[in-house]
């Protein structure tokens, strides 16, 4: 896969949780996609993805745009035992 399309992939991946977090109040979606990425994404597809921000015009969300600038200032919707899949069972489930 070359660089170009990697790179386009991970826009369209972006762009995907930005979908997902668009029903949450804006300061709560951007803070989303913030820790979404850095939970689950490795430092190489966070730098990639920053990296064709720059040249990607109206092709990245800017929910997503937002959430690479920076720390957010407002807290993840997402509650903090599913933010960690090293916590995955602990609490995360409102089963039984």
């Amino acid at each position: 896969m070359s660089a170009t399309s990697n790179a386009d992939k991970l826009v369209r991946m972006a762009n995907q949780i930005a979908t997902f977090f668009r029903s949450y109040p804006e300061e709560e979606a951007v803070a989303g996609i913030h820790k979404h990425i850095v939970a689950f994404w490795t430092p190489k597809m966070r730098a990639t993805l920053e990296h064709r921000a720059a040249s990607a015009g109206d092709a990245l969300d800017d929910l997503v745009r937002r959430a690479l600038d920076g720390t957010p200032q407002a807290e993840s919707p997402v509650r903090a035992a599913t933010r960690n899949p090293q916590l995955l069972g602990a609490g995360a489930s409102d089963a039984g």
